[in-house]
């Protein structure tokens, strides 16, 4: 089970990610999780957002450069130790862990991390086997 992640290449200047926000924000589109990484001259901004299809549409319709790709959302148990097994059971698959980040909501007694890995229906299917629970996309909409 994968959600659908948004990564928008933007130039790294005043006013940039502001803009993508704003063009979101005027096609309806709720942020669930959002990631920023740069470099000197521009940045990946990482999405998961309520309509992956109509953020899509509108970021197209602005020029911006973009591509989807499937991650996990993994609810990860608020214990110590709770990230290390989960880790531990991508591991022990022989599944790399690429990058991840933090899912924002009050609504969770976990956290809930994205997961970008090399085979995520491979990892889906590890951590499901070992009761991780994954979230789609549905459930995410739900934590905003």
């Amino acid at each position: 089970m994968t959600v659908k992640q948004i990564s928008v290449f933007v130039e790294n200047k005043i006013g940039n990610l502001a803009e993508v926000t704003k063009i979101l924000a005027d096609a309806g589109i709720n942020l669930c999780a959002i990631s920023l990484a740069d470099t000197k001259n521009f940045g990946v901004l990482r999405l998961i957002v309520d309509d992956s299809y109509n953020a899509a549409t509108a970021l197209k319709e602005h020029g911006f450069i973009f591509s989807i790709t499937p991650v996990l959302a993994v609810s990860v148990p608020d214990v110590p130790g709770g990230l290390y097994r989960i880790l531990t059971l991508l591991e022990d698959n022989g599944i790399n862990l690429e990058y991840l980040y933090d899912v924002n909501s009050q609504k969770m007694d976990s956290a809930c991390l994205i997961f970008k890995v090399e085979r995520p229906e491979d990892a889906g299917k590890a951590l499901t086997k070992h009761q991780v629970h994954l979230l789609c996309q549905e459930d995410l909409k739900s934590l905003i």
